[in-house]
């Protein structure tokens, strides 16, 4: 799919004047199961440890599992009644996936315990007051990366951070309140990090889509319901 969509989708789109791409190399913060740390201390040390290992918002990931899962036509089915409606009950995900209340809630224990699935939760930046959002393009010294990513992954603006490839070896993204902010920011504690050699910052003008939500500005938008939530 993704051969797909970078070799023959996208170039083609009449819009698209030039095309980078990118591979994550080891990921330091977000993404699966990832909480924004700026959060931090919202829930009791108690509540982040019954989310699992996703509930630790400093979680170090490989990007690529090693055994891949097996999953069964009646997986497929609870993915798919998992993504129509996060909080179903088992009584309606049993009925979806043709099992029983009680072999489902096994089943999902063990995918969740697998890292296969996940628990996250959207949250719209903008409407907490973080609007200046960016992307951080860094040249970092090759022995220095795993510092730098896991000194980035400490940060409350940092929403994610990963080691790539490319002109640039490591990408995060980050959420500031203003322009001022992430001034502040980038200047007095991501570029005096050791071994941060040079810095592109983009900023976000206008954010279409997170994840698989839709973004209309300070709000998440379900595109198959069309029900916008804060």
């Amino acid at each position: 799919m993704t051969g797909e969509l970078l070799g023959r989708r996208l170039p083609r789109t009449a819009a698209v004047l030039d095309l980078q791409a990118s591979v994550l190399l080891r990921q330091f913060v977000g993404g699966r199961g990832h909480y924004w740390a700026a959060l931090a201390g919202t829930l009791t040390p108690e509540q982040e440890s019954a989310l699992g290992p996703g509930g630790n918002p400093f979680a170090e990931r490989p990007v690529v599992r090693n055994q891949p899962s097996r999953l069964s036509a009646q997986d497929e089915k609870l993915f798919a009644a998992l993504a129509a409606d996060g909080r179903a009950s088992l009584v309606h995900l049993a009925a979806a996936a043709d099992l029983t209340p009680g072999r489902v809630s096994r089943r999902l224990h063990a995918l969740l315990s697998g890292g296969v699935v996940h628990i996250d939760v959207e949250i719209a930046p903008m409407a907490l007051g973080y609007r200046a959002r960016a992307n951080l393009w860094m040249r970092t010294h090759p022995g220095k990366i795993k510092a730098v990513g896991r000194a980035m992954a400490q940060m409350p603006e940092v929403g994610f951070a990963a080691a790539v490839s490319g002109p640039y070896n490591l990408h995060a993204v980050v959420q500031c309140r203003d322009l001022d902010e992430l001034f502040e920011f980038t200047t007095d504690r991501v570029g005096i990090l050791p071994g941060v050699e040079g810095m592109e910052i983009s900023p976000v003008f206008c954010q279409i889509k997170q994840a698989g939500t839709r973004v209309d500005g300070d709000r998440l938008t379900d595109p198959s319901s069309e029900r916008s939530r804060r």
